[in-house]
């Protein structure tokens, strides 16, 4: 896993300095993280959430939410329970971690919440398609997200172990980046070890 952990931190690094290396890196990042999803939940935590949900604290229900990267659902299945009249897509470029994920909704969230294979650099959404657009521990395409978050919308990203995490931006670029693409209102949430930031599209 050591392995696992730097590959994707050096990933994460190189892509979002260059977000066209992306076409090198998917594959064996997908291949790493089909490996890992039957076991993917023994790997994290309670803390995995902790952040988030400081940051989505005051969040407006949304129509429609994304969780983008969204593995084995967990975030995903939170979202769908915070909010039950909205409808939540869980997307993941692992096929494998989709798999686990459709395993997991109760049958009375199974109507407003659905899981799909996706490419986080080219979504197959409409423009400004999401209220809510969640990532976590999750490389940002910002373009792509300035694309799918609706005017008005909230943008959160959270990272289960702060610093720590092997796919990690800090608020500063990740700021930088949005504020460039029309996003403003930004906080920053701390609930150790997990760090998270939040947005609003303008």
């Amino acid at each position: 896993m050591i392995d696992g952990q730097r590959f994707a931190r050096f990933v994460t690094e190189a892509v979002v300095r260059r977000p066209a290396l992306w076409r090198l890196f998917r594959r064996p990042l997908r291949t790493m993280f089909d490996g890992l999803a039957p076991a993917w939940e023994t790997r994290i935590g309670p803390h995995h959430l902790w952040a988030l949900d400081l940051a989505l604290a005051d969040v407006a229900p949304p129509a429609r939410a994304l969780d983008l990267g969204t593995g084995t659902g967990v975030v995903a299945l939170a979202l769908a329970e915070r909010y039950p009249a909205a409808e939540v897509v869980g997307i993941d470029m692992s096929p494998a971690m989709i798999e686990e994920a459709r395993r997991k909704p109760a049958p009375e969230l199974a109507g407003h919440i659905r899981f799909e294979v996706g490419d986080a650099s080219a979504l197959a959404c409409p423009d400004g398609d999401f209220e809510l657009v969640v990532l976590s521990n999750m490389i940002p395409f910002y373009d792509e997200l300035a694309r799918v978050v609706a005017p008005g919308g909230t943008l959160v990203f959270s990272f289960s172990r702060g610093s720590e995490t092997p796919i990690y931006v800090a608020p500063g670029p990740m700021r930088r980046e949005l504020e460039r693409r029309g996003f403003a209102e930004f906080a920053e949430f701390s609930a150790e070890p997990a760090t998270a930031l939040r947005a609003k599209r303008r």
